[in-house]
């Protein structure tokens, strides 16, 4: 048994750290309120222009009054909103930041092609009805797949990496770390795509897994992944020889520890001098949380198709800033304020060796890069 007993020890919290599972955040507890009307104006002074519009629309309403306009005119005599990435551009290019680290989910990968799991229509979860399963989450509940592992192994023939290549966003965050900025990323993704364009391991933390490796669910004995992801190729259920239990990729279901190397945020999150937020939703526990335990001082960047967490927040907290919208745009928009475009461009190209050519995110056809869910895994 001293070898299921190893494998298991290395899936638990290390000594002194609460152990710590996966689980959806309640619905009703995220719930933020709206701004009401009397606040709209002195919400929108605090706004990039892209946040302003994102409001606006979300409330349903093409708000102009004096107040408004003086905001959106930068021509008028009175204070500019809060400019995000202006902002956070010039804190890097002065040399400010030094450790950046950087929380990720699903929306980075979408430019890949790669949906994310809650966008309504869309994302993964809206479309699941095929496997016949109680509710979407159930395909990665670890107590559904003991009882019925099918369902997961269905999907994971579209999961398995290979299929994609990582994007502009993920090269803007390897060339972080080519820089000497990036402290470390956490990722909630599970297709690989950090690695894939050269991040080393030692700056990534897979808070939610891969595919890299494979064990069987109930001992943990380790299994070979090719030999694991061939039998779900052919339809088969990969059984391990050491209890006979069902074995999986190390993606971390709702319900199972996170892996070991999650609890390196307890020393990164209070060495870094910039968080950056990208792609998101914020609906995962305890990985949504990781946001708030930077110190208070610390500037916290949001680039996201909508408001989430914290962000939802009216004022927002000083030394909190977002920009909505087109994942891709947003951070190109940054790279060109950093004067890292062309470099990035060129790191693709030559990174991919003609694979996958460069696309500039300004000629896409408008394809939302980010998402309001997050992991590419839950």
């Amino acid at each position: 048994m001293s070898k299921a007993k190893s494998s298991r020890d290395r899936r638990i919290a290390p000594p002194g750290v609460t152990r710590v599972t996966r689980s959806s955040i309640n619905p009703q507890d995220s719930q933020r309120t709206k701004p009401t009307d009397s606040g709209l104006v002195n919400d929108l002074s605090l706004m990039s222009v892209s946040e302003q519009q994102a409001l606006l629309a979300r409330e349903g309403k093409s708000y102009q009054s004096p107040s408004t306009k003086s905001v959106l005119s930068s021509s008028s005599g009175t204070s500019m909103p809060r400019e995000a990435l202006g902002t956070i551009g010039r804190l890097m290019k002065l040399g400010r930041v030094q450790n950046i680290v950087v929380v990720a989910g699903a929306g980075i990968s979408t430019a890949s092609g790669i949906p994310d799991f809650r966008t309504p229509g869309t994302g993964l979860y809206a479309n699941l009805a095929k496997y016949d399963i109680p509710y979407p989450e159930a395909i990665f509940n670890i107590d559904y797949f003991s009882d019925n592992p099918h369902p997961f192994f269905s999907l994971a023939k579209e999961l398995y990496p290979g299929h994609h290549r990582p994007n502009y966003v993920h090269y803007f965050i390897r060339m972080l770390h080519q820089k000497g900025l990036l402290l470390r990323m956490y990722t909630q993704n599970i297709d690989g795509l950090e690695k894939l364009c050269g991040i080393p391991d030692d700056k990534l933390v897979e808070a939610h897994g891969s595919f890299a490796t494979a064990a069987c669910h109930l001992c943990y004995t380790p299994y070979p992944a090719e030999e694991a992801k061939q039998a779900i190729m052919n339809g088969n259920v990969p059984i391990c020889t050491f209890c006979a239990g069902a074995v999986k990729p190390n993606v971390v279901f709702f319900g199972e520890d996170l892996p070991e190397k999650y609890f390196q945020h307890a020393e990164d999150f209070p060495k870094a001098d910039l968080l950056m937020i990208m792609g998101t939703s914020l609906k995962i526990e305890p990985f949504a949380s990781l946001i708030n335990t930077v110190k208070s001082t610390v500037p916290r960047l949001l680039l996201n198709r909508d408001p989430v967490g914290p962000f939802e927040r009216r004022p927002l907290r000083r030394g909190d800033y977002m920009e909505l919208g087109d994942l891709s745009d947003s951070v190109r928009k940054l790279a060109e304020i950093l004067g890292w475009h062309t470099e990035i461009q060129d790191l693709m190209n030559s990174h991919e060796n003609g694979v996958c050519s460069y696309t500039d995110p300004s000629s896409s056809s408008g394809e939302n890069s980010d998402s309001s869910e997050t992991d590419s895994m839950h």
